[in-house]
């Protein structure tokens, strides 16, 4: 058993050593881990709960950056219209973000290789049909669909997260279609059909572990476009209700006072999502960078 573990940890080192050589990289991947860790910890970072009516004062809406509120401490980032400290906000906007991006890429990359798989593996019709769907789909832009499919379903976490999800799993799909096809036709395949083992294990088993690579670089790119799709979908209303905020409906709240030299209202939740959908956007440049088996070593 320590052979294979001892394979796992020199692949992940050589992983490591490879993605390092790309200092911006590095950086990218050191600004999502400290979002990450403060978002998680929000409740401890933050000053203020900014949706907890209680703690909220009218008197404070509106403060500029710098500014010391009723409560006695300094709104770094200035308040909004409800009085809430910005800088807390964003922090609890961001928890809901990466929840969002995070879920709606699980989901999609799940459903995409199970679809791409299967259609690799039986060939023939199922492969046409499926890929023709994919094909129409992948057609359309992925924020119609997700508008659509959010006007149907109605505001909420779980709807959301599914109105991502059907626009976005086809990216996967035709991924994993692409791998496996290359892969069902090698001759490690073959003998494995040769024998009597089921079909969701030659799927699972043998294809998907090759067909990875690709798939965990469009995971990263599509967690980042759920997260980007989530906000424009909260910044036209058709996001999460008022009660489950993101970064979209922050900036959505600001935008009136954008023009009224309010700018912050709007503004540092704008950085704040474009650091987070940058950072995560170059960390996938390099890992697909690390990953390409064309590059020279």
């Amino acid at each position: 058993m320590s052979a294979p573990v001892e394979t796992r940890w020199g692949r992940l080192a050589n992983f490591w050593s490879d993605f390092r050589q790309n200092p911006v990289a590095v950086a990218a991947l050191i600004i999502i881990v400290s979002v990450v860790l403060m978002a998680i910890f929000a409740p401890l970072v933050a000053p203020q709960d900014p949706y907890n009516q209680v703690t909220l004062d009218l008197f404070d809406a509106r403060l500029p950056p710098g500014e010391t509120g009723s409560g006695g401490y300094v709104h770094w980032l200035g308040t909004d219209a409800a009085g809430r400290d910005l800088f807390s906000a964003i922090l609890y906007g961001l928890r809901t973000s990466l929840i969002i991006g995070m879920m709606a890429g699980t989901f999609a990359l799940v459903l995409g290789a199970t679809v791409g798989l299967i259609a690799a593996y039986y060939g023939g019709r199922i492969e046409a049909l499926i890929m023709r769907v994919i094909d129409l789909q992948l057609s359309l832009p992925a924020i119609l669909l997700a508008l659509v499919l959010v006007a149907l379903l109605g505001q909420g976490l779980p709807q959301l997260v599914a109105a991502l999800v059907a626009a976005q799993y086809a990216y996967f799909a035709r991924t994993t279609h692409g791998a496996a096809s290359a892969e069902r036709r090698k001759d490690y395949i073959e003998a494995a059909l040769s024998t009597p083992l089921p079909a969701r294990q030659v799927l699972f088993r043998h294809l998907l572990p090759n067909a990875l690579p690709p798939l965990i670089v469009v995971a990263t790119v599509q967690v980042a476009n759920s997260i980007a799709l989530e906000a424009t979908l909260s910044f036209l209303g058709l996001g999460l209700p008022l009660t489950q905020p993101s970064l979209g409906s922050l900036i959505s709240n600001g935008f009136q006072f954008l023009l009224s030299g309010r700018y912050w209202i709007s503004i540092y939740p704008g950085i704040a999502l474009m650091l987070t959908v940058v950072a995560i956007n170059l960390v996938g440049d390099q890992v697909r960078h690390v990953l390409n088996p064309r590059r020279s070593r």
